[in-house]
């Protein structure tokens, strides 16, 4: 894995994913522009009460994955970025942080462009399968972007 990456699974058995783990991954006296996703379990997806979700992935793969995506990211803004991912395994509840990417640069806009990125690339393209717990006892597994279509094309804005 590059020097400049960070990544990580975090079992929510053991313990939360911290989000200031991710700036002081993505730190460096050189770099003036840090840029931070949070992502965080919601209690309402696709017209439906959410109580939960549980996560669920390969590790080494997951970790290579990250580290193939993260390489395509340098390439595009170049060796002076720092990048971090940490994304939950388990159960979370409403409100527990299921992902953290962060990027780090000597100036804002690599690191808001190269934050964006890796986040998208992860939810793409990352063997990541999300079961999500509804209200009336039902459950129903996904994986990647639950609102894309089966094509591949966005049912949402990612812009």
């Amino acid at each position: 894995m590059s020097s400049n990456v960070t990544a990580k699974v975090v079992d929510r058995a053991q313990r939360a994913i911290d989000p200031a783990e991710g700036i002081a991954a993505v730190s460096d006296p050189a770099f003036g522009g840090i840029d931070v996703f949070i992502g965080k379990v919601r209690d309402f997806n696709v017209g439906r009460p959410v109580t939960g979700i549980t996560y669920d992935l390969f590790e080494p793969l997951v970790l290579n994955e990250i580290q193939r995506l993260a390489a395509e990211i340098e390439a595009t803004f170049g060796p002076k970025l720092k990048l971090y991912v940490a994304h939950a395994k388990g159960r979370l509840g409403i409100g527990d942080v299921a992902v953290v990417v962060a990027a780090g640069s000597p100036h804002r806009d690599e690191a808001f462009r190269a934050c964006r990125q890796l986040i998208e690339a992860v939810k793409h393209q990352c063997p990541i399968w999300k079961q999500e717990h509804y209200e009336d006892g039902d459950s129903e597994w996904s994986e990647g972007c639950t609102l894309c279509h089966a094509d591949g094309e966005p049912a949402h804005d990612h812009h």
